[in-house]
């Protein structure tokens, strides 16, 4: 299924943002006057290859595993807690809830790697193994395991489209991730961990210095091979990481908007990239997060996100609250009257 998508995946249609690029020059308005929305509307002409393209209606994908290096101290909540987070979303409480209920989204969670046995009721089981194991011991998953939580992301994705869902918002839940996707980002970007690293749930700040030691060890140990990506995520990553990579890929292989999240979605998305270069076309990045290494996962990205309201929650939040942002977009060129409607000429 994975080498499968990733010979489907193509460049988005840059034809058709042109195009939109010089009907949005013709609509009532000084050109260029409504600035990035503008830019957002020939992105999403590019990824649909539509003179109209449509967002709507949205679908959140939350993806849910326990990390092992938490055994190390790394995150300021137990690792039980991922079961409970989980257990909130199928009842409707989490953030992530009120903003799918908000925008009228398709909501699905899936467990791609809790340590805990889940209720099968309204939580989609792909769980691929209990977790993964400690990185600084010992890889943190097999390479057939980090392909089979890919492919886990990848059916999601076409669940959600299959399901009429015009665009994808790809969240997470997982104790000690951000030390994962740390890791990730360090690895894969050969940054100094020191200036990736936050405090994620809450850790307090004198145990910073614990965590980027913790990150330090397990790439040493490790060792991954930054040109095999796979081999980064097997080694250093986490299960609804892996996820949330086939939830790209496999969003962009159908031509679909992925709005992507925070620090750990931002992560997920530059090692679909890695595997996928294509899959770069078919990135909106919704927020700005906190987190001190995402500013770095943007940069490799080369993204501007829409939004900058400093959170750190995850779980899909920050982009869906840009969410309305692509509806805009989309009405503007669908909506707006044109200069030659209303009988106006404008002198080239």
């Amino acid at each position: 299924m994975l080498a499968d998508t990733l010979a489907a995946l193509t460049p988005a249609d840059h034809a058709a943002g042109r195009r939109m690029a010089l009907h949005l020059d013709n609509l009532t308005k000084p050109p260029g006057s409504l600035g990035r929305l503008e830019t957002l509307a020939v992105t999403l002409a590019a990824i649909s290859g539509e003179a109209s393209p449509r967002v709507s209606p949205p679908g959140m994908l939350v993806f849910a595993a326990d990390h092992g290096v938490a055994a190390e101290g790394v995150s300021a909540f137990p690792q039980e807690v991922t079961a409970q987070m989980v257990a909130n979303f199928v009842s409707g409480g989490a953030a992530i809830n009120v903003f799918a209920r908000q925008v009228g989204a398709r909501l699905e969670v899936i467990d791609v790697g809790v340590a805990a046995t889940l209720p099968g009721r309204g939580v989609v089981d792909e769980k691929v193994r209990h977790g993964t194991a400690n990185m600084v011991e010992g890889d943190a998953m097999r390479r057939d395991e980090a392909v089979s939580a890919i492919e886990a992301g990848i059916r999601a994705a076409e669940r959600a489209i299959d399901a009429g869902c015009r665009c994808l918002i790809v969240g997470e839940m997982g104790i000690a991730n951000t030390t994962a996707s740390s890791a990730l980002l360090a690895a894969l970007s050969e940054a100094p961990v020191a200036g990736l690293i936050g405090s994620g749930t809450g850790l307090p700040a004198e145990r910073l210095a614990h965590k980027q030691a913790i990150i330090e060890r397990a790439l040493a140990a490790r060792a991954p091979d930054r040109a095999d990506p796979l081999d980064v995520l097997a080694k250093l990553g986490g299960l609804e990481i892996a996820a949330m990579t086939g939830a790209y890929l496999g969003g962009a292989a159908r031509r679909v908007p992925l709005l992507v999240d925070g620090f750990i979605a931002t992560v997920a998305a530059l090692v679909a990239c890695r595997l996928g270069a294509d899959t770069r076309d078919y990135l909106i990045f919704g927020h700005r997060s906190r987190e001190p290494g995402h500013a770095h996962a943007l940069a490799a990205l080369d993204a501007q996100p829409l939004l900058d309201l400093e959170l750190c929650l995850g779980e899909g939040t920050g982009a869906a609250l840009a969410y309305p942002l692509l509806e805009a977009a989309c009405r503007v060129p669908a909506e707006m009257a044109t200069f030659d409607a209303i009988g106006i000429h404008v002198a080239p």
